[in-house]
């Protein structure tokens, strides 16, 4: 059977690219300024408005969201009364981490002898970029495009720092669709067509504990002087059963997963988990990584072992994230997470909390027409696989306020962030062929969806 025309299409453009994605991917464009240059964030978001205007839409803007970031707009008109499908991703990405561990440049898309591309932002999001780019592209050189097209391509997404979802509720008619299509999430597995059904919601909470008036030595008053220290790891301690469930006072912990289950070898296997470590918590994998919260220390503020002085600490701080899963409300989750560091702070220890960043769960209505679109497309790109359904841990809280903002809309969650991508992670990278594939899943959709809503 010959290949369908669009995937020809695909096939012949991903040259030009992965040129592109080199161009976007050498923006260090983390949209934390004072680590990094404004000028690299606004320089990737220049980039994406000249490829939106270079492909015909119309409206093309930078908006000025309430975080200090800008997000790129840009509309592309189809046919009389065609349906109006909006199309996400961000170009911001995480800081590199530790460079010295990347193999190569985290800011030179990189081609290595397995065939995938590294590089910060490879798969999460700027390959998202390009994966509505190469679609649209398809679409336009067979036959044209089936539906107005809306693109927005966040600049803030990694902080969570909600400017989009700000400037959205103030605009609520710039991004209303009838279907949304979110570039941000990815398949179980590398050549395994998958629709993200849910997501994690997050809290951010960050957690100071004081104890004295300054820091004391530890051999004059260590044993009766209260170390703040001591009290902040009992608190975070408290925050976790024996078998290192999540255990937040007044919080349900016990959901199951029902769908693909995530076999436990492989978990393993794309954790990296070391020889002889155990998995944490209760279970099947699914259950713990999808349907349940998850509690993490993000950073403890105390003193580096190095240079470190004999003392009993005065003060301590940490940084605690919460996932929370679907179902459950965030604001409610973080309300009991406070309660409990309160409640289990030791030795009257002062304790205070700051909620510093918030983002609701989510769950797709899976049983809606555009699904339907979706399965048929991502099954004739993928060979003939039938698309699986999965969870996803992380947080994208824009799909909540879109959710709230336009009810009847369906939202559709793929991507390239398969486990292989280590996104977040050093040596991120970014599968071609998933690239490729999803590219011409994408535009197959667009095609079938515009028919079923004729």
């Amino acid at each position: 059977m010959s290949p369908h025309p669009i995937a020809e299409t695909v096939t012949s453009l991903m040259p030009r690219a992965k040129a592109e994605l080199t161009e976007l991917v050498a923006f260090t464009s983390v949209a934390d300024f004072d680590q990094y240059p404004k000028s690299e964030s606004e320089g990737a978001a220049n980039w994406v408005a000249d490829a939106l205007r270079a492909e015909g839409f119309e409206d093309v803007a930078l908006l000025d969201t309430p975080d200090g970031t800008q997000s790129v707009y840009g509309f592309l008109p189809g046919p009389a009364g065609a349906p109006t499908v909006l199309l996400y991703a961000h170009y911001d990405v995480q800081p590199p981490l530790d460079e010295a561990a990347w193999a190569t440049p985290p800011f030179e898309l990189t081609e290595r002898e397995n065939g995938r591309w590294y590089g910060r932002g490879a798969a999460d999001c700027k390959g998202g970029v390009l994966l509505h780019l190469l679609a649209i592209r398809a679409l336009k050189a067979n036959g044209g495009v089936p539906v107005h097209v809306k693109v927005i391509a966040e600049g803030s997404e990694e902080q969570g720092t909600g400017g989009l979802e700000r400037y959205a509720e103030q605009h609520p008619e710039l991004l209303a669709a009838d279907t949304i299509v979110i570039g941000d999430a990815g398949n179980f597995k590398a050549g395994l067509p998958t629709a993200t059904a849910t997501l994690r919601g997050m809290t951010l909470v960050r957690v100071q504990v004081d104890t004295l008036e300054g820091n004391l030595h530890s051999g004059q008053f260590g044993g009766a002087a209260p170390d703040a220290l001591a009290a902040l790891v009992r608190v975070l301690d408290s925050l976790r059963a024996e078998d290192g469930s999540t255990t937040v006072d007044g919080l349900e912990s016990a959901a199951s997963w029902d769908g693909l289950q995530y076999e436990e070898d492989a978990f393993r296997g794309d954790a990296k988990v070391l020889d002889g470590v155990e998995l944490i918590g209760s279970g099947t994998v699914a259950d713990r990584i999808w349907a349940r919260p998850a509690v993490t220390v993000l950073g403890i503020d105390c003193p580096p072992v190095v240079g470190a002085t004999p003392s009993v600490q005065a003060g301590a701080r940490a940084l605690v994230s919460l996932r929370v899963p679907p179902g459950v409300d965030a604001a409610e989750a973080t309300k009991l997470l406070r309660a409990h560091i309160e409640a289990h702070t030791p030795w009257g220890a002062r304790v205070r909390t700051e909620q510093v960043g918030q983002g609701q769960p989510f769950r797709a209505n899976t049983s809606s027409p555009a699904y339907a679109a979706l399965a048929d497309a991502m099954s004739e790109a993928y060979d003939g696989q039938e698309m699986s359904y999965a969870g996803q841990g992380g947080s994208i809280p824009l799909c909540n306020t879109l959710a709230s903002l336009y009810p009847q809309a369906e939202i559709l969650l793929i991507g390239l962030s398969e486990p292989e991508a280590q996104i977040h992670a050093v040596n991120e990278s970014v599968s071609p062929e998933e690239l490729e594939r999803l590219s011409v899943a994408e535009a197959l959709f667009l095609q079938k969806y515009a028919a079923a809503a004729h």
